[in-house]
């Protein structure tokens, strides 16, 4: 059940917490910092008919860190994924910082929305790092849903699911483990959040963290390849989402 998963993965992380704090701080001094992806924050795809316009917010996978610019970061390779199925113009737009929790994020981000057909959210490994407990995470999701809400009226959410954290080869064990079943439990709550709000859908992370060029530099953020697999695994769903956006138009 998904609280029991929480409460495993929380009597593991107080079980093991003297081994994962040494873990964590040589993690943390041997992980190079990545800055986020540079350039505009706001681009556009070519195609034919009514444009789509697509919205990324949250932290630091949404701001691009690991790939060389904002085109080849979430945001451009979801524009394009989407261009390529409708066969329309897709405009997209970035609201995101690195280090940012869900709180904050309702403060810092949703300001910055403009008008989109399409929200999507990338949130959670910074609840991770904080060790929030999933349900008050998925309170936080649902008042950033609200949020969303009230700036841009009915527009449709997708949630991203929770990295494979427990598969990344840069984290020894037992923190792997431990932190993997954590971020489990933090996506059961950002699944059930999609469920309990209305037009609003959770995609689960489909990214072969294994496979060499999907992870940066630092072992953690994916590369352009990474970032273009897990935009292709987002799409399908997100077209469906968008208005009059029929996939295979293009």
């Amino acid at each position: 059940m998904p609280a029991s998963g929480g409460r495993l993965a929380w009597a593991l992380t107080l079980l093991l917490a003297p081994v994962l704090a040494v873990q964590g701080v040589l993690v943390r001094r041997g992980t190079p910092r990545l800055p986020e992806a540079p350039g505009p924050r706001a681009g556009s795809v070519t195609g034919a008919g009514e444009p789509l316009r697509l919205a990324v917010l949250g932290e630091s996978t949404a701001a691009g860190v690991g790939a060389a610019n904002q085109e080849e970061a979430m945001a451009g390779r979801l524009a394009r994924a989407v261009a390529v199925r409708t066969g329309r113009p897709v405009g997209w737009q970035v609201a995101a910082r690195s280090g940012i929790n869900t709180r904050a994020a309702i403060a810092e981000l949703v300001p910055l929305l403009e008008p989109a057909d399409a929200v999507v959210v990338v949130l959670g490994v910074n609840e991770l790092l904080e060790l929030n407990r999933p349900p008050r995470f998925a309170r936080e999701l649902r008042a950033l849903a609200g949020a969303v809400r009230e700036r841009i009226p009915g527009v449709p959410i997708l949630l991203a699911g929770m990295p494979p954290v427990g598969r990344f080869p840069a984290l020894p064990q037992p923190l792997r483990a431990v932190m993997g079943a954590h971020a489990r439990a933090l996506d059961r709550a950002v699944a059930e959040t999609a469920r309990d709000t209305a037009g609003t859908v959770h995609v689960a992370v489909e990214v072969p963290v294994e496979r060499g060029g999907l992870l940066a530099a630092d072992g953690f953020h994916p590369s352009a390849e990474g970032y273009r697999v897990w935009a292709e695994g987002l799409a399908d769903t997100l077209t469906g989402m968008l208005p009059g956006a029929s996939a295979g138009g293009g």
